[in-house]
């Protein structure tokens, strides 16, 4: 389903208008319009999109002076599932600039080299990304017997075709020892019909990119078996425009990255307020997008066009003709030439930032300040702990899972606020975790978690320790007499 969100200051049925000064004499007024096609629901898009959307981001900083001074902006918003609907449309001149994941991006530079009559679409900047691809995953119904990737082996799984989880799963379904061609049969469905294959046991699994790894497990009716983070490879979303607007309104493509970078600051500054707000914008709960986009989250905002981002367009490149679905002679420097990072260069120029500064306060946007409990400081981010309480506005950090499993006892013993979320970290990677899902080794008075069952099993056999869920992590704190003392 598509949602078309349209606001200007003035409507014309003809892009030129004369009207009339306080002299009488007539002026001719000029209307640009800007169509921008975004996917509120993937919520990597949101800084781009719903952010400067509905915060009125983009009218801040678009140019009124010199050739623009009698002008009328037309910004026109439209959403998508996905990325292809944006490419037709661009295709068609309908869209001026689009974001998108990095496999239908890919498609969208290359088809635009072949079909675009002299127009290209140029790769500008990046919303969402992970360097290591934590973000896509692989899913299962809740109650399902299957464990591992092994288990799917004569099963029917759903992915959106040509997706960079389609990537994915291929990738993880060889290194698993499966065929997917042999070895499982599958199909194309999108996000929104593999929500529904798995809530009604229509399917075996599922596959599918940010954020719906997280959000139908949050939502109680799937069980994620496989994270992408476990393959290594980088995955974003990105900002292509088409190269004949970014020509003829080069300063308008430098008021959207200005818009860009400081919908990236609102996140880092009001991460539950933005949150909060993009969960009443693209139906996607705050804790999800918390989970992706918050401090220590699955995903970095940096808007600048870095080496992981390259590397996962070779990676597209590479698997997407392995699919058959881009020409065996597109080469991954075909890709790569339609990057243009100028636009963002002269936006972080006129905002006083430098690319260091974008790249460290990314880098840095981690879990930080005192225990909430103990008021203790938080050295290490990854070995940090979250709650969530119904009913608050701001999430309460704590140095470690130990010290957040005392104060989840010592609240639910007082009858306060139900849990909305409890976080925790990946203990090796630092990827953020939803507790439920996650796998715990507990030795004496530390705790660790992980995001594997294998990694967990790996870690506690070095340290003789035992491997539990997060239930056990309950039962084993609702007998303890007094809660674990912090170190």
């Amino acid at each position: 389903m598509s949602l078309s969100f349209i606001s200007f200051a003035f409507v014309a049925a003809c892009s030129n208008i004369q009207t009339s000064n306080l002299s009488g004499n007539t002026s001719e007024k000029k209307v640009i319009r800007i169509a921008i096609g975004t996917q509120d629901q993937v919520i990597n898009t949101a800084t781009g999109g719903s952010v400067i959307r509905e915060e009125k981001l983009l009218e801040k900083y678009l140019p009124k002076t010199g050739k623009y001074e009698n002008v009328e902006y037309k910004i026109e918003w439209s959403s998508y599932t996905s990325g292809p609907p944006i490419t037709n449309k661009m295709l068609a001149n309908q869209l001026d600039i689009g974001m998108m994941g990095d496999f239908p991006l890919t498609i969208n530079m290359t088809t635009f080299q072949q079909k675009g009559g002299g127009v290209n679409t140029l790769y500008i900047g990046t919303l969402g990304y992970s360097a290591t691809g934590a973000g896509n995953a692989v899913m299962v119904p809740k109650d399902s017997s299957v464990r591992t990737l092994a288990d799917l082996k004569g099963k029917q799984v759903s992915v959106p075709f040509g997706s960079a989880a389609h990537g994915m799963l291929l990738k993880a379904l060889k290194g698993a020892g499966l065929e997917p061609d042999k070895d499982v049969k599958l199909i194309s469905q999108a996000p929104e019909v593999g929500g529904t294959s798995l809530r009604t046991n229509q399917i075996d699994a599922h596959a599918n990119f940010v954020p719906f790894g997280e959000m139908f497990p949050f939502r109680g009716f799937a069980r994620k078996i496989f994270d992408g983070a476990e393959l290594g490879v980088p995955t974003f979303h990105g900002v292509v425009v088409r190269s004949d607007f970014a020509k003829q309104y080069p300063e308008v493509v430098v008021a959207y990255m200005k818009a860009l970078l400081e919908a990236n600051k609102l996140f880092r500054e009001q991460p539950e307020a933005i949150s909060a707000k993009v969960e009443q914008w693209a139906g996607v709960e705050k804790e999800v997008v918390y989970m992706f986009l918050g401090p220590s989250g699955l995903q970095r905002l940096n808007p600048s066009i870095q080496q992981p981002n390259l590397d996962a367009l070779t990676n597209s490149v590479t698997t997407l003709q392995q699919l058959g679905r881009l020409d065996a002679t597109v080469k991954p420097e075909d890709v790569k030439k339609f990057i243009d990072n100028s636009y963002l260069k002269q936006a972080m120029q006129e905002m006083g930032m430098s690319d260091q500064q974008v790249a460290t306060e990314a880098e840095q946007f981690v879990i930080t300040g005192e225990d909430a409990e103990t008021k203790q400081p938080i050295q290490d981010a990854k070995l940090a702990a979250q709650l969530w309480l119904k009913g608050e506005e701001k999430v309460r950090n704590y140095a470690s899972i130990q010290n957040m499993m005392a104060a989840l006892k010592k609240l639910q013993a007082e009858g306060k606020q139900a849990v909305s979320a409890i976080f925790v970290h990946d203990r090796s990677n630092g990827w953020k975790l939803f507790a439920e899902n996650s796998f715990f080794v507990r030795n004496n008075n530390d705790i660790s978690a992980f995001l594997t069952e294998k990694d967990a099993q790996t870690f506690a056999q070095q340290n003789g320790a035992q491997v539990v869920g997060f239930k056990g992590l309950q039962e084993f704190y609702a007998q303890a007499s007094q809660p674990i003392a912090a170190r």
